[in-house]
C-alpha cells in the first residue's frame, strides 16, 4: 500500500470501530461511547501500522508488546479494536454488558485480550510500570508496553507516582498515550485542552514527550508512534489533544453525554453522519519476534534452623525465608516501599539484588506495578508497614479482578510496636484483606511457622497477606513443624478445658503466659494459635468451641473485621459464647507491655476475662 492508501485504510477501521462503539453501546443502553470515540485514531494508528507487535493466536506469549487501558471505561473501543483485528466479531459486540459476557462494562481478566481489570482510574500506568521492569530487567526482552490515559485520570496522584519511579529506572521500553479531550465526567478537566501544561509536568518528571495537535490526523499520529521507536534511555508519553465524541457532530466536544448511551432517535442521527461503513474492512497485527526468556533453573531451598526459646522477630524471620527460598522460587521478586530495613526485605536485596526493586514512599504505584509483574509470570512479595498498606487498598481489591499472584507483607502491626505510636500502628489490615474475595489472611508467632507459612505463600496461586511484628518473639515450634494455608495448632489442651482463648502473632505468647498462670491456680484453658485467619480451620475451631462452651478471642488489631469478629462468624451456629478482646481504644505511645496491658490484650487481660468467666459458672451453680 502507498503512504495514502494506508490513510485511507486507516480511515476506514476508525469509521467501522466508531459505529461499533456506538450500535454496541447502544444495544447495552449504557457505557461511555464518547470516551471511547475520542481515541479511535490512536488506538487504530497503533495496532494496524506495525507499531504494536502482537501474535493473536498466542496472547501469552512472552515477547508480545502490551497495551493497557487505564481508561477502562473506554472498553467500546477496546473490544472493537480486537474486533477489527478479527478476533471478535461483530455478533459478540453486541454482547457488551451483558450478564454473562467476557465483554463487561469495564474489561477484566475475562476477556482474553484485556492485560488488565481497569476502570478505578489512575492504576494503569503503575501496571504497565511493572510490565516494562520485567522485560527490561527480568526477562530481557523487547517487548514494549503501551497505557492509554485519559486527561481526567492525570489528576490522581498515583499517574505521577508511576511517571517519577518510571523515569528513575529509565523504562524506555514504556509509552504513554495521553488522550488529551478536555471534558471529564461533569465537564472540563483540569487543564482542558491545555497540552503544553500537560507537556511541561510531564517533562519535569523526566520523560520524552512528543505532542500531537491533531489526534485524530493518521499523519501526525503515525509521526508520533515512529518517534517513539527512536527513544533513548527515557520513557515516552504521547500527548495528543482529542475532541470527546469525535465524529458525531451533537456529541463532539459537547459536555453533558458523558457515560450515556444514545437512544433510537440520537442513534439513527449518528449512523446517518457516520456515513458509509465497510463491514468487511479488517487490520493486521504485525507479529512480534521470536523471543523468549531464559528458563531459570530451579534448586532446593537449604532448610532453616532455629532454636526453642530463642528470640526472632518475625520480620526478620520474613526476610530470611524469602532469601532463604529464592533459588528455589526463580520467579519470585521482591519489591518494597523504603522501609526494607524495617520488613527486612533487605536481606533478599543484598542477596538479590538484580530482583529487588526499591519502590520508594509511593504505595500505590508498587502495588500497581506488582500486578504489572505478576501478570508477567513474576511471583512478587511486596512490603512495607502494615499501617501504609490501606493506602493501596483501591489497587489491592482492583487486582483481584486481574487474577494476579501477588504476596503482601506488612510489618510492625499493632500497638505492640511500642513507642512510634498510632500513626505506625496497623490495626485495620486484618480487617482490609479479609475483604479481598479469595483473599488469604495469615498472621504467624514466631520464626518456624513464619518461614513455613512464606513458603506456603510462595506455592500459593492467588493474593495473599502476612502480617509480622515488629518485636523478638520466642520460638515455640520446633523446625520440623508443618503448616498449612487454612490450619491452626492447638498449643495447649486437656479433658478439662474450660474456656478456649484464640490468638495469633504476639497475642499467642500472651495466651501461653495467662495459660501458664491460670494452671498454677488450677484452672485449664485450650490455647489455639489461629496463625490462618482467613481461610479459617473451621472445624477445629467448631471442635474446640464445643469442647469448653466459651472462646476468648485476643488480638492486636481493632475488633472490627478482625480475627475475633471471624471467629464469632465461624461460630454463629454454635451455642458457645464469644468475648472478644482487641483494641478499643485511642492507641498512644508507649513500653510494648504498657500499651497490650492498657488495650486489654495481655495475659493479664485474658486471665481477668477468664477468671470473670469462671467465677460467674461457679456463682450459677450455687
Amino acid at each position: 500500500m502507498t503512504h495514502s492508501a494506508n490513510q485511507d485504510h486507516l480511515q476506514q477501521l476508525s469509521t467501522l470501530m466508531r459505529h461499533w462503539i456506538l450500535t454496541s453501546s447502544h444495544q447495552a443502553g449504557s457505557g461511555h461511547p464518547t470516551s471511547s470515540l475520542s481515541a479511535v485514531e490512536l488506538m487504530v494508528d497503533l495496532f494496524f501500522e506495525g507499531h504494536f507487535r502482537f501474535d493473536v493466536d498466542k496472547p501469552d506469549f512472552p515477547n508480545n508488546d502490551r497495551l493497557i487501558f487505564s481508561k477502562g471505561h473506554a472498553s467500546p473501543l477496546l473490544y472493537t479494536l480486537w474486533a477489527a483485528a478479527g478476533q471478535i466479531t461483530e455478533q459478540e459486540l453486541m454482547t457488551y454488558r451483558e450478564f454473562g459476557s467476557p465483554l463487561e462494562g469495564h474489561a477484566t481478566s475475562r476477556f482474553r485480550f484485556a492485560e488488565a481489570a481497569t476502570g478505578s482510574l489512575g492504576q494503569g500506568l503503575s501496571i504497565g510500570v511493572g510490565m516494562a521492569l520485567n522485560a527490561k530487567y527480568l526477562d530481557r526482552l523487547p517487548y514494549r508496553t503501551f497505557v492509554l490515559l485519559g486527561d481526567s485520570e492525570m489528576a490522581e496522584g498515583s499517574q505521577w507516582e508511576a511517571l517519577q519511579l518510571a523515569a528513575h529506572y529509565k523504562l524506555n521500553n514504556l509509552v504513554g498515550i495521553l488522550d488529551v479531550n478536555r471534558l471529564g465526567q461533569r465537564g472540563e478537566t483540569m487543564y482542558g485542552h491545555d497540552l503544553t501544561a500537560y507537556q511541561q509536568r510531564i517533562d519535569a518528571f523526566g520523560w520524552q514527550t512528543i505532542v500531537v495537535e491533531n489526534g485524530h490526523d493518521h499523519g501526525q499520529v503515525l509521526k508520533a508512534y515512529e518517534a517513539t521507536a527512536t527513544a533513548t534511555a527515557r520513557p515516552v508519553m504521547i500527548i495528543a489533544k482529542t475532541i470527546k465524541g469525535k465524529g458525531i457532530s451533537f456529541l463532539a466536544d459537547k459536555d453533558g453525554w458523558h457515560g450515556k448511551a444514545l437512544d433510537d432517535e440520537k442513534m439513527q442521527q449518528a449512523l446517518k453522519e457516520l456515513g458509509e461503513v465497510d463491514h468487511s474492512v479488517r487490520g493486521k497485527i504485525a507479529k512480534p519476534t521470536d523471543e523468549k526468556p531464559q528458563e531459570p533453573k530451579a534448586r532446593q531451598a537449604e532448610p532453616f534452623n532455629y532454636t526453642l526459646g530463642e528470640k526472632v522477630p518475625t520480620r526478620m524471620a520474613y526476610g530470611k525465608a524469602l532469601t532463604r527460598l529464592a533459588p528455589q522460587f526463580p520467579e519470585l521478586i521482591a519489591m518494597d516501599g523504603e522501609v526494607s530495613n524495617s520488613t527486612k526485605a533487605e536481606l533478599f536485596r543484598d542477596e538479590y539484588p538484580d530482583r529487588f526493586f526499591e519502590m520508594f514512599i509511593a504505595e500505590q504505584n508498587m502495588v500497581g506495578a506488582a500486578l504489572g509483574l505478576s501478570l508477567r509470570g513474576k511471583l512478587p512479595f511486596v512490603s512495607t508497614f502494615a499501617a501504609f498498606m490501606a493506602r493501596a487498598f483501591d489497587q489491592i481489591r482492583m487486582g483481584r479482578y486481574s487474577d494476579p499472584n501477588i504476596k503482601f507483607v506488612g510489618s510492625h502491626a499493632g500497638v505492640s510496636i511500642g513507642e512510634d505510636g498510632p500513626s505506625q500502628m496497623g490495626l485495620e489490615d486484618i480487617a482490609m484483606f479479609r475483604t479481598i474475595l479469595d483473599g488469604v489472611v495469615l498472621y504467624p508467632c514466631d520464626a518456624v511457622s513464619t518461614e513455613r507459612l512464606v513458603e506456603a505463600m510462595a506455592r500459593h496461586q492467588g493474593i495473599a497477606y502476612l502480617r509480622t511484628t515488629r518485636g523478638s518473639t520466642p520460638v515455640i515450634y520446633e523446625n520440623q513443624e508443618q503448616f498449612t494455608i487454612g490450619g491452626c495448632k492447638i498449643l495447649r489442651q486437656s479433658e478439662e478445658d474450660q474456656v478456649t482463648v484464640i490468638g495469633a502473632g504476639i497475642t499467642v505468647h500472651e495466651a501461653l503466659k495467662a495459660h501458664d498462670l491460670l494452671l498454677e491456680e488450677g484452672w485449664r484453658i485450650r490455647v489455639v494459635d489461629l496463625y490462618s485467619i482467613k481461610p479459617m480451620d473451621i472445624p477445629a475451631v467448631r471442635a474446640a468451641a464445643e469442647a469448653t462452651g466459651l472462646v476468648i478471642t485476643v488480638e492486636d488489631h481493632y475488633a472490627e473485621g478482625g480475627l475475633g469478629e471471624a471467629v464469632r462468624s465461624a461460630l454463629a451456629e454454635s451455642p458457645a459464647k464469644v468475648h472478644c478482646l482487641a483494641v478499643r481504644k485511642r492507641p498512644k505511645s508507649g513500653k510494648p507491655e504498657e500499651l497490650l496491658d492498657d488495650e486489654e490484650i495481655s495475659a493479664t487481660a485474658i486471665i481477668e476475662k477468664v477468671r470473670s468467666h469462671l467465677a460467674a459458672l461457679v456463682s450459677g451453680r450455687s
